[in-house]
This record gives C-alpha cells, structure tokens and sequence, in this order.
C-alpha cells in the first residue's frame, strides 16, 4: 500500500489549462509548455475490473501465498485527470463513483475507499 501523503505529480498546461498524469512538458491538447503540479488526493472511481490471472513476470514477482486475483481501476480526479491504480479494496466492494483516497504506490498507483 502507498504511504500516507505520497501523493502523484503530473502537469498542467500554462496555456489551454489542461492537467495530465503522469507529468509531461508539452500539452497533449495543444503542444504548449506545462509546468508539473500536485494531483490531488482523492477522486472518485469512473471504472474498475477484476485482475484475474497473474501480471508478467519480471517484472511481477509471485508472492509465496501465490497469486491473487484484484482489482484495478480508474479514478478520476477533480482536475479531470483519470489515473489507473490498483484499488486495495476487495472486488465485491467496488461501486462506481465511490470516494476513493489515491497515492503513488509501488510501481504504480494505489487506492483505497474513503471513509466518512
């Protein structure tokens, strides 16, 4: 799971205002500069799915319990960036437009669900 506070970095265009993840120096929308900002922490979840069978390996390492089945998914960010993370919550809980608290993880994202 990511650490608390490891938050994502990505960009946001100086000139059409468009933000993207992970950061980039130019502008998919226009080709201008942009400068890197802090995402947000927390969006709520636009898709998701179940990881049923296991990642490549390498660069997937099997864990000695073997592999589990998870879920993954997009959130979307108040900026209107979707980023793709692991959703360390279990399958059968996953709703769409659920809170969702987001972190840089190993590798790639993770998320997990807000609570009240």
């Amino acid at each position: 799971m990511a650490e608390p506070g490891s938050r994502l970095h990505g960009s946001r265009c100086a000139g059409c205002a468009v933000a993207v993840y992970p950061a980039d120096p130019a502008c998919p929308r226009c080709g201008g500069p942009a400068e890197e900002v802090v995402l947000s922490g927390t969006g709520t979840l636009w898709t998701w799915t179940v990881q049923r069978y296991a990642p490549k390996s390498p660069p997937y390492a099997v864990p000695a319990a073997g592999f589990e089945p998870f879920a993954v998914g997009y959130v979307e960010l108040p900026e209107g960036v979707r980023v793709l993370a692991v959703l360390d919550i279990r399958p059968e809980d996953a709703r769409i437009g659920m809170p969702l608290s987001l972190a840089a993880g190993d590798g790639v994202p993770r998320a997990v669900g807000v609570t009240a």
